[in-house]
């Protein structure tokens, strides 16, 4: 495809490229010198593209890589994290002199195919629509990995659609260590009031905010073309993560071809509940990728032969309770991060709360677990009472959630009181204080009694466990609750 073909996929206001090429500025945020033989690779990648590119990198310390390359010093601020915000005011400076603007961090590689399969799928966007990137990694031993598939970030089902050809989803965590704006989009982005910002942070830190800030700040939403989710793969160099946090290549890529066969299905899937907070740093926030949870486990007594788990994210739990022996059914929290737990047995019971419960009306539990989920709902006694009907007798109900009144818990809150912001007004942080006389109270309105409760200490207070319940609970940030049916609700099936 020539150049003046691909200039045509952009918006008209874009300005007219040098010679009719396409007009690219980078801007390369790199701290001090640790990743020079990662940046000096970028470097000679975008030297060699057929476009006019023009490279600044943004710095703490004088840096000349090559001949032609520009280099602002300066910090935004004290904390050497604000650095990557340094690029804002550069590409606000040069709006007017070209047709793409990339920012990224010095061990981000974007290659030519991508920036063409950039503007290809751009064409085909709407005004509000950003096409982005996904990070993946390589291990020594030649292994695949995506480091940005973590805790609470996963595929949002909902969020599927159809662009032309392309199938694109949203991906929750718009961090990729990069990004790449038209003219019009840059444009439209500062015009927005929340691209130009001095350095902060909230859902991301520092590092994460200033490349996430178009999409968070500024009106767009990004979409991965997961249709062509190659062409949006960008190298993290350093693979800093590789083997230590993200899922592996097979994960990525069964859960994309789950979301390519619900593209091709009529509707959008339902997800069971909105799994991250709108807190600092997404506090409080339901892990999708959860370990099996052995404290979880272990409160499950004797005897019980068939569990649901409502809520269950990859599964871990799940599956180590189906290795042994135990028949499980689980009420997923959306159709894409659970396929591993129902390739290994796991029966699936998909939908939000209502209707799973609707789904289950003919069956019963010997236990019921609700895993970091009940202080996530808008009404958690209505959830519990939901439930209430697929609870056989004398089962049980086990709850895990966050002790909010924990005492390091209520430390930190002193300590860092902004932090906190909005957490007692469930529509402004996307939580519910959870406690043990919160949980308490819970179950008791929704006909359930707790008959005991276990904490789970942090591992740096391990010491305190099996000291004294009081101490256990006290130093606990999270904890488990386990609950019966009242004497005068047995045999009774709630109404959803």
């Amino acid at each position: 495809m020539n150049f003046p073909v691909e200039l045509s996929t952009l918006p008209a206001s874009r300005a007219i490229g040098r010679n009719g090429r396409l007009s690219v500025l980078v801007a390369l945020a790199s701290y001090g010198t640790s990743n020079n033989s990662h940046l000096d690779r970028l470097i000679r990648e975008y030297g060699s593209m057929p476009f006019d590119v023009d490279i600044v990198i943004l710095s703490n310390i004088e840096k000349k890589p090559a001949p032609g390359i520009e280099c602002r010093v300066g910090l935004p601020s004290k904390d050497p994290w604000s650095l990557p915000f340094a690029h804002k005011a550069l590409f606000a400076e040069r709006v007017d002199r070209y047709d793409l603007f990339i920012y990224s961090e010095d061990d981000i590689l974007i290659t030519e195919g991508q920036l063409r399969a950039f503007l290809e799928v751009t064409a085909a966007l709407r005004e509000d629509e950003v096409a982005g990137f996904i990070r993946m990694e390589q291990s020594l031993d030649g292994r695949i990995s995506y480091p940005d598939m973590h805790d609470e970030f996963h595929w949002d089902p909902a969020s599927l659609r159809s662009r032309a050809e392309f199938v694109l989803a949203r991906f929750t965590n718009e961090h990729a260590a990069c990004y790449v704006l038209t003219q019009s989009q840059l444009r439209k982005a500062i015009a927005s009031g929340g691209f130009l910002v001095e350095p902060y942070e909230w859902k991301h830190d520092l590092l994460c905010t200033a490349a996430t800030d178009p999409y968070i700040q500024c009106g767009f939403t990004k979409l991965v073309p997961v249709s062509r989710l190659d062409d949006f793969t960008v190298h993290h160099l350093s693979n800093k993560y590789a083997g230590k946090v993200g899922v592996t290549e097979a994960e990525m890529r069964a859960q994309v071809d789950t979301l390519l066969q619900l593209a091709a299905g009529p509707g959008a899937p339902a997800a069971l509940l909105e799994g991250e907070t709108k807190l600092w740093r997404r506090m409080y926030s339901k892990d999708y990728y959860e370990r099996p949870s052995l404290d979880l486990i272990a409160a499950i007594p004797p005897g019980v032969r068939t569990v649901l788990s409502v809520g269950c994210g990859s599964g871990a739990t799940e599956c180590a309770l189906a290795e042994r022996g135990l028949q499980v059914v689980a009420v997923p929290l959306d159709p894409v991060v659970c396929g591993r737990a129902a390739d290994k047995g796991v029966e699936m019971v998909f939908g939000d709360f209502r209707l799973a419960t609707e789904k289950l009306r003919d069956q019963t539990f010997d236990c019921i677990l609700f895993a970091n989920v009940l202080h996530l709902v808008r009404d958690p006694v209505e959830v519990l009472s939901m439930f209430g009907g697929a609870m056989a007798e004398n089962a049980v109900a086990i709850i895990q959630t966050p002790n909010m009144r924990c005492v390091p818990e209520m430390l930190r809150r002193l300590r860092h009181p902004h932090r906190y912001r909005g957490l007692e007004s469930y529509h402004r942080s996307g939580v519910h204080i959870s406690s043990i006389g919160k949980v308490r109270d819970w179950c008791g309105r929704s006909g359930l009694t707790v008959d005991r409760t276990v904490g789970m200490p942090h591992p740096r207070a391990a010491f305190v466990r099996g000291r004294s319940k009081f101490l256990d609970l006290a130093m606990s940030p999270n904890f488990i609750a386990v609950a019966r049916k009242d004497a005068s609700a047995k045999g009774a099936r709630a109404t959803p």
